[in-house]
């Protein structure tokens, strides 16, 4: 195969596709992401079997845990894939609103309509969800997609893109609006962040690594998401029983994903006893805790490691958490500025004016008041599913969903206007 011929003609299909997409009404559309979600639930066992030999190839490789958590599919998160695209479906239309409506001192009826972005491409790491939450996300928003995701999930990835492409040509769209590059050759990303004639948006998710690959040498925009470093700062006032499931759930119910808790900040002004309870329980989770010099003289009965200036930058995506003390608002808005990720951080206060502050002050894509990180995510945020995390400010910022796909055009309608 030759790589570079067969990435461009991926890229000439999509972009074709688009153009028959961009014509097909809402209609066409729901009724394909329906049958998309229906074939997926009758067909599960096809793709749990192919999921099981990426999974079976992952544990030879010597696969990350947290990566093989990533790529494992089974009954329930299949339905939650089926599901997604079954929200989206059934969310109001975006392609051809009419926004911003207005009448200029001469008459003209000036007004913005929301139109798709054409060609996106999703470079992502075994994660086979994102197959087809980014395919239900782009056929919502009438883009074609071109998907090239690990080789870690390769088979899984497969089976589910062509079922996606049958459901396609069932209801009566191109099956080229949904492709994927169907190699594990590695130099096919680095021709495909270089389709700038036929793909108009990039999007890479996975490691910090592969996103600044592509943001460094792609010539299309890239939409930049380099890690997740997650804070949650408790205030002094914070209720320590309501706190404790936050940490827990934010922390330990999926540790390798963008999303979960990375540095824990506690208030200088929290009593001993409070501090002391939420060090114990996050150590009866198994959470390994790199805690500051404070911290580890306080408790020397807990089993802490010393925590150095590189765990505060860290995404660890594991059962390790970094843990510092801080001078109230003041000092966790200073650590967060100086180390943030622009991800997603939270407060855990009774303090309604110190929430207000944070919420202010503190400028990443999700900022949360006493609830955990864990809800930085499209679906959780009624997007339905999400396409990707942005951290870059331009043009999205946060979870991106459907209306994160699209863009504007002015449209002007005049009773023969000419301009002086």
């Amino acid at each position: 195969m030759d790589i570079k011929e067969y990435v461009e003609s991926v890229g000439r299909k999509a972009k074709k596709a688009a153009t028959d997409l961009a014509v097909t009404t809402p209609a066409q559309r729901i009724a394909a992401l329906r049958d998309i979600a229906a074939t997926l639930r009758a067909r599960k066992d096809e793709i749990l079997k192919e999921n099981a030999a990426d999974l079976n190839a992952a544990v030879t490789s010597g696969l990350s845990d947290a990566m093989q958590d990533r790529l494992r599919l089974n009954d329930k998160r299949i339905e939650l894939m089926a599901t997604s695209i079954e929200q989206i479906a059934a969310q109001d239309e975006i392609v051809g609103r009419i926004e911003d409506e207005h009448t200029r001192p001469n008459g003209l009826k000036v007004a913005r309509m929301r139109i798709p972005l054409g060609v996106i491409a999703i470079i992502y790491e075994a994660r086979p969800n994102v197959t087809s939450d980014a395919a239900a996300l782009c056929l919502k928003t009438a883009n074609a997609v071109i998907l090239k995701g690990g080789k870690e999930a390769f088979h899984t990835n497969v089976v589910i893109a062509h079922l996606i492409q049958d459901a396609l040509e069932r209801s009566g769209l191109p099956r080229d609006a949904v492709m994927l590059v169907e190699t594990t050759e590695r130099e096919a990303v680095s021709i495909l962040i270089k389709q700038n004639e036929t793909i108009d948006l990039l999007i890479p998710r996975g490691g910090e690594n592969l996103i600044r690959f592509v943001s460094q040498n792609a010539t299309i925009p890239v939409i930049q998401h380099y890690k997740g470093v997650c804070h949650i700062f408790v205030e002094k006032t914070a209720d320590i029983d309501l706190a404790l499931p936050i940490l827990i759930n934010a922390k330990c119910q999926r540790p390798g994903v963008c999303n979960a808790m990375e540095t824990l900040l506690l208030d200088t002004g929290l009593p001993e006893a409070a501090k002391r309870r939420i060090l114990e329980t996050l150590v009866q989770n198994k959470v390994t805790l790199h805690a500051d010099e404070a911290l580890c003289l306080a408790f020397p009965d807990l089993p802490l490691v010393p925590a150095t200036e590189a765990d505060w930058p860290r995404e660890y995506l594991s059962l390790d958490l970094a843990v510092r003390t801080v001078s109230g608002i003041d000092g966790a808005i200073a650590h967060i500025r100086a180390y943030t990720s622009l991800h997603t951080e939270s407060i855990l206060t009774q303090d309604n004016a110190l929430a207000d502050r944070f919420l202010r002050e503190i400028n990443s894509s999700t900022v949360l008041v006493n609830a955990s990180t864990r809800f930085a995510d499209g679906g959780e945020l009624g997007l339905g599913a999400e396409i990707g995390i942005s951290t870059s400010k331009l043009h999205a910022f946060g979870p991106m969903g459907c209306e994160d796909l699209t863009t504007r055009k002015f449209v002007v309608r005049g009773t023969g206007q000419i301009r002086a």
